[in-house]
C-alpha cells in the first residue's frame, strides 16, 4: 500500500490553514522562505542530531530515542532562551509520560548561537501569531532522533494525541535507512483525518493543538543506522505547562 503524497499548502493559505482545518503542511523551499534562511544556513544545523543523549525516561522499555530540550519566551520577533528547565506534561495529554518532571539535556550552546534557529522559531511563533494574534509565546524545543538498533523506533509511543500547548511544529531533519514513520492528522472533534510520510529534509507540518490530534507510525530499518531525526517546538500562551497549574 502506498502512502498518499503529502498535501501541501501554499505559503499564501497557512493562516487560513491554521484557523480553518487546524493544520498546514509546508515544504522546504516554503519553510526556507518564511525562516528567511537558505537551505544551506538550514542544514547546518542538522549535525547536532549526531550529538542527542539517550532518553532515559521512556516506560515502554525501550531505548530507541534520544533526544534534547531547551526553553525560551518568545516577544514577537524576539526570542529568548530561559534557564534550563524539565519537560512536564500532564496525563491527559501524554498517558504514558504524563505527570513526570523530565530533566533532558538541554540544546547544545552552538545550536542556539546559530542564527537559522533563531530565525526559524521566530517565523513560526509569527505565523502563529498571524493565526491567533500576538501573544507572549512560551516555546518549548525538542530535537528528536528515533533509531532501529533495536528493530523498530516509535516516534509517538504515547499513540495519537494532542500537547496541551496552542501550536506544535514537527519539522523533519533527516530520514536514514528506514522504512515507516508515517505522519497522522486528525481532526479533535471530527472524523476528517489525512496521513502522509514527511521525505524531504525540514518539511514542516504546523498544528493548532486543540483541533487536532497527531502521531507518527514506528519506522523500521532498511539498512544499517536507521533513524529519523525531527525538530518539535510548541508555542503556549500565559506560561509554561506546569507552570500556571
Amino acid at each position: 500500500m502506498t502512502t498518499p503524497a503529502p498535501p501541501f499548502t501554499g505559503m499564501a493559505q497557512l493562516t487560513d490553514a491554521l484557523r480553518t482545518t487546524g493544520y498546514a503542511l509546508l515544504d522546504p523551499s516554503d519553510v526556507c522562505a518564511l525562516a528567511g534562511c537558505t537551505r544551506t544556513e538550514l542544514d547546518a544545523l542538522a549535525a547536532s542530531w549526531d550529538h542527542l543523549a539517550l532518553d532515559n525516561y521512556l516506560k515502554d522499555g525501550g531505548n530507541y530515542r534520544r533526544r534534547r530540550h531547551s526553553c525560551f519566551i518568545q516577544d514577537g520577533a524576539t526570542l529568548t532562551q530561559t534557564e534550563h528547565r524539565a519537560h512536564w506534561q500532564p496525563v491527559e495529554y501524554n498517558a504514558l509520560h504524563g505527570g513526570m518532571h523530565r530533566l533532558f539535556e538541554p540544546v547544545e550552546a552552538q545550536t542556539v548561537a546559530n542564527p537559522a534557529w533563531s530565525r526559524l522559531i521566530s517565523a513560526l511563533g509569527q505565523a502563529c501569531a498571524q493565526a491567533r494574534g500576538e501573544q507572549r509565546w512560551y516555546v518549548e524545543a525538542h530535537q528528536f532522533r528515533i533509531d532501529t538498533l533495536e528493530g523498530i523506533g516509535r516516534p509517538t509511543p504515547e499513540g495519537a494525541h494532542r500537547d496541551g500547548v496552542d501550536f506544535v511544529a514537527v519539522l523533519l531533519v533527516g530520514r536514514h535507512n528506514i522504512k515507516g514513520g508515517e505522519t497522522r492528522v486528525f481532526q479533535a472533534d471530527g472524523p476528517d483525518g489525512k496521513r502522509f510520510t514527511m521525505l524531504e529534509p525540514w518539511t514542516l507540518l504546523l498544528l493548532d493543538d486543540a483541533r487536532v490530534i497527531h502521531e507518527s507510525t514506528p519506522i523500521q530499518p532498511i539498512g544499517e543506522n536507521g533513524h529519523r531525526d525531527t525538530l518539535v517546538l510548541t508555542w503556549r500562551a500565559g506560561a509554561f505547562q506546569g507552570e500556571d497549574a
